[in-house]
């Protein structure tokens, strides 16, 4: 196996997307990913001396290194590398960054990412950084740092006849591919509440463990469109044509659940992590690390701590 692979598109294929595709879709279609485990492009930054004294009081799992679980579940924001065990992407560049701008050494611990709240609240990680969105019931249990926008996404096969997914009555009597308890599963159980109240058809929701086998039920016609974060599928929908997007949801809808860090409540870590994040922000490097995995649309022009969060039923 090579030590290097990249996708790299033709402009054929941009030429023949629909039109109305997300910027980020569209670039991804010609731009070169590096998913070597060698991540000599990778974006780096200065320690930001302030940061890193503000954290004297605080205890990392191991003293000088900044550990980071992440689960690789799909390209562009997280995936293994071609040496089947580095893990590259949008969020381990991001984490990079971050541990730069503290003075630590970065480890990564990839994990399924359904374990990341009982990791986190065990100890066994400084911070999680794998696409978790910010909702009022986490901020109960964890501080938050965000980071990018929560976009979401529905995206059906090539050849469907849905042309538009943009409110509560367009998912109506469709049979929708999602994740159990996720801000996406929320907001199509709301849509679907909705719907009901004017008379509708109620939306059917699949749950599958990987994403083979959604991808399987979406192209065979067993489900009619899936729901999940938008910057993998554009990635995929761009780099492979089977599937295309029909609609966004962004972090307004119904309220605010930008992608964030989670770290231990009252821990401390969360103000600094915030700090250093808008530090990357004005230094160019934060952006710029999104750019090289096509994910600038979803750069957010500051961080915060603990932010209004997706209103969990």
């Amino acid at each position: 196996m090579t030590q290097r692979r990249t996708f790299l598109i033709k402009m054929a294929v941009l030429a023949a997307m629909p039109l109305g595709w997300p910027v980020g879709a569209a670039q991804a279609a010609t731009q070169s990913f590096d998913f070597s485990p060698e991540q000599k492009g990778r974006v780096r930054a200065p320690q930001d001396p302030e940061v890193a004294r503000s954290l004297s009081g605080y205890r990392f799992v191991t003293p000088g290194v900044f550990t980071v679980a992440i689960a690789p579940f799909a390209p562009p924001i997280a995936t293994y590398a071609t040496d089947a065990r580095s893990v590259v992407g949008s969020d381990p560049d991001y984490a990079q960054l971050v541990a730069d701008a503290l003075g630590l050494r970065l480890v990564l611990v990839p994990i399924a990412w359904p374990d990341w709240p009982l990791g986190l609240a065990s100890g066994k990680y400084d911070a999680v950084i794998s696409n978790v969105g910010v909702t009022e019931k986490r901020k109960q249990k964890f501080d938050f740092t965000t980071y990018r926008l929560g976009l979401h996404g529905f995206f059906v096969r090539s050849a469907s006849t849905i042309k538009s997914i943009s409110e509560p009555r367009d998912i109506a009597g469709l049979r929708i591919i999602t994740g159990s308890g996720t801000i996406q599963e929320h907001i199509l159980l709301e849509w679907n509440q909705q719907n009901v109240a004017h008379g509708l058809k109620e939306a059917t929701f699949q749950y599958y463990d990987d994403s083979a086998s959604e991808r399987l039920a979406l192209l065979s016609g067993r489900a009619d469109a899936i729901f999940d974060p938008d910057g993998p599928l554009s990635f995929e929908a761009a780099t492979q044509g089977q599937i295309r997007q029909v609609g966004t949801i962004n972090a307004g809808w119904p309220g605010k659940a930008d992608v964030a860090i989670a770290t231990r409540k009252g821990s401390g870590l969360a103000p600094a992590l915030t700090a250093a994040t808008n530090g990357l922000i004005r230094g160019g490097q934060y952006r710029a690390a999104l750019v090289r995995w096509g994910l600038q649309t979803e750069a957010v022009d500051r961080s915060e701590t603990n932010p209004s969060g997706f209103p969990d039923a």
